[in-house]
């Protein structure tokens, strides 16, 4: 693993709700990401089919799972959801997953949307997917400032 890891990540961020996946990736230098697509949930065989898709297509090393946080700080049942079906997945496509705060991006992404004169009820799967792009931009620059050198160390 070592310095290579440091280097190249390929991140898939999935914002995951009870009708919809949001889902994003990065590019190789691990420091943009964007929105690839948004799954419509159906049967966990199909949702973990299209996910596999996606992590053998962008070679794929790290999963990053939003977890909806109560305003408190606590876990509450959605997020409790989000981490049951997180862990299936990432020992079914034996990925490590890593979770990031995401109380807010739903909000902001929404928010991105009306910036754009869009409806957001009409775009919900843009909505997923900007939330997805978020978290994980989130995620890769929370990596970035931590694999920074300190000066004068």
């Amino acid at each position: 693993m070592g310095n290579e890891h440091a280097k190249y990540v390929s991140a898939l961020a999935l914002d995951v709700g009870r009708k919809r996946i949001g889902i994003a990736g990065c590019d190789k230098t691990g420091l943009i990401a964007t929105g690839i697509t948004t799954i419509e949930r159906a049967a966990f065989s199909e949702d973990i089919e299209q996910l596999r898709q996606l992590v053998q297509a962008r070679e794929v090393n790290v999963l990053v799972v939003g977890l909806p946080y109560n305003m408190d700080g606590t876990l509450g049942f959605q997020a409790r959801h989000v981490q049951k079906f997180a862990n299936r997945v990432s020992k079914i496509l034996n990925l490590p997953v890593e979770y990031v705060d995401e109380r807010l991006t739903s909000f902001q992404a929404e928010q991105m949307i009306l910036a754009e004169n869009r409806s957001p009820s009409r775009n919900k799967g843009l909505i997923d997917r900007k939330a997805a792009a978020l978290i994980l931009q989130q995620w890769l620059d929370a990596r970035r400032n931590e694999t920074r050198p300190i000066p004068n160390a």
